[in-house]
């Protein structure tokens, strides 16, 4: 019997062609949306640590005056206590890059490096190839984008002598070490007198999981150099808040997302493989009839549906590895980590539980089979049984609606399993959809709100600002901040207000300062003249529009346990005001913790930054060439204003919530299709009655369209609701998880048509999975729908 067992599998998965090639498909594309919605939730888990590891990241990057410690001391400070590893010294300087349109990169940290390959801070090199000769340098691939790729040039300043260095490569440190690497020698011919030579040291620890392990052995080091040798240090704790900070928002949306497809998935597999078992029952009668014990009629339609879906499964395993190599790439780009792969042991699980869910989804339907008589199983036949939905087809008959329809309206109803497994597709894939189009609203929105300096055409600095490293602040050793002459605020007011094209502008600073209560000190943005401009999409109060007012954001907050309303006592350089809190801004910088007030509460406050908007007409780019001639003189400089890394954040963001719904709603839509193709095999006799009775083609797909369209309608009902819930609790998460609470403009998306198109995807998604069913129903001879058992 074990040859005639397999002879009936074999028969089983080839004479159900379409059934089989449907199984296939639906297992695939719901493994390999596993696979995705698996390997992001993984990558999802702390980022910023398994990139550190993998890297060998820096705990510490030091910076060294050359002339006061030689290399040999350098490379000895690697054998200290403590130090597990280090790599350098290395060449490093910094330039002021101006690209190919004329275009002002910030002030970037340049290091000479052989190779990417190191003890520590183990390169990524995302793209090209490693500097090997002058003029070539690798970039830090956060620059990389439509203006600045493989073989674009920058010079290293406005001078008309400057260097010209061509981009071979892009690469990735984890632990922020730089923003431009070259070879050793370029770097050395790149130091000047205002960017001098400095030597980089990098160094791993046994014990380096606080700040004051790190203060300790950054202490050790400094004793084991000459006196005054040590010029800064990095710390990666800074860098780690920073990532973990820009990660920890996309955590929920992933989640969501991960849950939706996974969900989604089981329901699918389940539904695919326990209806075509089910729709066997006439055949399982007559296998019993001829001699077969339950347990091989068991066996056999549980290996029919393992078959086709094993196959589905493999190959879903490799779509969805193929899927995931996008959209980790763009999860690098969010989190700012090395390279992301699918995890071993993802593609191991979700097969493996793919597997179980189609052996269990097909062993039940085979075991009430195997269970049945064998007059019984052959009663029941290829239909529902006898009755089943007949009150449907009552209540249906009796609408206005030509009789196809209301035919296919009650169909369901006899099936009523299967229908809620249908009706489950369509609302998930409506919910990701609706997800979706909320959430892309919402970092439009976001990425509107972020930044408000930015929305200036123009900005005009005026010197004196903090310095800052490659991932950030930069511990000076002995004198604190490093800062650049201050240009007199009057001469370059007076410069923009006599600038031709200028249409209006409010002057800023920024700097630390003292709140009573908090620790350490506090950033503090301190404005002159109307600043509404620059506002802050607001929570709660309002901005700034008098003296004596803070603005302050959610961290704050929640930090000082204050609220709108309530005074806080602030120290600027010396002096004191108390300020009344008269707004909760929507500022997720320093952790929500900066404040926002008047430089006239403060006297000792001068203006270091003007935002500029132009006149109608005026191109920010030419007139911010004109007035940087006429401030640089003064000690400022003008730039025009470019896209933010965060807008390209958002982009990666909208990319992967936009692939993600495609491949949910094509597991929905491919539900929706098994079902129909199961309903309109078992109808096939009915359907050429009806045909011997007159109905024409038309009125067949008609009536194999009504009878999802009633649940594409459900399916929508339910799916635009709960993806309107989703997103009003994932996006406050979302927030959380970046330390700020959400302005209305973020959380407040949808338009009333909006959602009812939504609610209309149902009915598409449906729809799109019934129309091929639906034309091989309109196609078939009416004595071939006869004679079909």
């Amino acid at each position: 019997m074990g040859g005639a067992l397999g002879r009936v599998v074999r028969s089983g998965v080839g004479r159900r062609r379409v059934q089989t090639v449907v199984i296939a498909i639906a297992t695939m594309m719901a493994v390999a949306s596993a696979v995705v919605a698996g390997s992001l939730i993984v990558a999802s888990n702390a980022p910023f640590d398994h990139a550190f590891a993998q890297q060998h990241g820096a705990h510490l990057t030091v910076q060294f005056d050359r002339a006061r410690a030689s290399t040999e001391q350098l490379a000895a400070t690697g054998e200290e206590a403590g130090v597990t590893a280090s790599a350098g010294p290395y060449p490093a300087t910094t330039i002021k890059p101006v690209d190919a349109g004329g275009g002002h990169l910030p002030t970037l940290t340049l290091v000479g490096r052989s190779g990417p390959q190191a003890d520590v801070d183990d390169l990524d090199l995302k793209s090209g190839r490693w500097a090997a000769k002058p003029g070539e340098i690798v970039l830090n691939s956060s620059f990389s984008g439509p203006n600045l790729g493989l073989g674009s040039t920058l010079r290293t300043s406005d001078a008309a002598d400057s260097p010209t260095l061509t981009i071979v490569g892009f690469a990735l440190s984890v632990s922020r070490t730089a923003d431009v690497w070259t070879t050793p020698a370029q770097a050395r011919a790149l130091a000047s007198k205002e960017a001098p030579l400095t030597n980089q040291m990098l160094y791993r620890f046994d014990s380096a999981a606080t700040e004051k392990e790190l203060t300790a052995n950054r202490e050790r080091l400094g004793a084991a150099v000459p006196s005054g040798a040590l010029l800064g240090s990095q710390s990666y704790l800074e860098t780690k808040r920073d990532a973990d900070e820009g990660a920890a928002p996309t955590i929920p949306f992933l989640i969501a997302f991960g849950v939706l497809g996974i969900v989604m998935s089981v329901i699918i597999v389940s539904s695919v493989t326990s209806g075509a078992v089910g729709s066997s029952l006439r055949r399982i009668g007559i296998l019993k009839a001829i001699g077969f014990t339950p347990r091989e009629v068991v066996r056999a339609y549980v290996a029919q549906a393992l078959i086709p879906a094993a196959v589905g499964i493999a190959l879903g395993v490799v779509l969805g590895n193929l899927l995931a190599v996008p959209l980790l790439d763009d999860t690098e780009q969010a989190y700012g980590a090395a390279t992301l792969g699918v995890t071993w042991w993802v593609d191991i699980v979700v097969p493996a539980a793919g597997l179980l869910v189609v052996g269990l989804a097909a062993l039940v339907p085979a075991l009430r089979a195997g269970r049945l008589s064998t007059v019984e199983a052959i009663a029941v036949g290829r239909a529902p049984r006898t009755g089943r939905g007949q009150w449907a087809h009552r209540a249906a008959g009796r609408l206005p609606l030509p009789r196809a329809v209301t035919y296919g309206l009650a169909s369901p109803f006899a099936h009523p399993v299967r229908t809620a497994a249908m009706l489950l597709a369509v609302a998930f894939g409506t919910v990701a959809a609706t997800f979706a189009v909320g959430l892309t609203a919402s970092l439009t929105a976001v990425g509107a709100a972020a930044d408000p300096e930015e929305r200036a055409a123009v900005t005009v600095f005026g010197g004196g600002g903090p310095g800052t490293g490659p991932g950030g602040p930069v511990r000076q050793e002995g004198a604190g901040r490093s800062e650049a002459p201050a240009a007199d605020p009057e001469r370059i007011r007076a410069a923009v207000e006599a600038q031709e094209g200028t249409a209006s502008y409010y002057a800023m600073t920024r700097n630390d300062a003292t709140v009573a209560g908090v620790t350490g000190s506090v950033p503090v943005a301190l404005y002159q003249g109307d600043s509404r401009a620059g506002s802050y999409e607001m929570i709660s109060g309002h901005w700034l529009d008098g003296a004596g007012q803070t603005v302050v954001g959610s961290g704050f907050l929640e930090r000082t346990g204050t609220e709108i309303g309530d005074t806080v006592r602030v120290t600027y350089e010396g002096d004191t005001r108390t300020l009344r809190i008269v707004g909760e801004a929507f500022d997720t910088s320093d952790g929500g913790m900066a404040i926002h007030g008047n430089t006239a509460d403060f006297p000792s406050a001068q203006p270091r930054m003007f935002l500029v908007e132009v006149k109608p007409g005026v191109s920010p780019a030419e007139y911010a060439a004109k007035l940087a001639d006429a401030v640089r003189p003064l000690g400022g400089d003008a730039m025009a204003n470019a896209p933010s890394e965060q807008d390209n954040f958002i982009i990666v963001l909208e990319s992967m919530a936009a692939l993600l719904t495609l491949m949910l709603v094509s597991v929905a839509g491919l539900g929706v299709l098994n079902s129909v193709v199961l309903d309109t095999r078992e109808r096939v006799h009915d359907l050429g009655v009806c045909k011997a009775l007159g109905m024409s083609p038309r009125q067949t797909v008609s009536l194999v369209l009504a009878s999802v369209a009633g649940i594409g309608v459900l399916g929508g009902l339910i799916g635009v609701p709960a993806g309107f819930a989703l997103h009003g609790f994932v996006l406050p998460v979302m927030g959380h998880a970046a330390g700020t609470e959400l302005p209305p403009s973020v959380l407040d998306v949808y338009v009333p048509w909006q959602l009812l198109l939504l609610g209309l995807a149902g009915v598409a998604i449906a729809m799109l999975g019934a129309l091929l069913p639906a034309g091989w129903a309109a196609r078939v001879r009416t004595a071939t729908a006869l004679r079909t058992e």
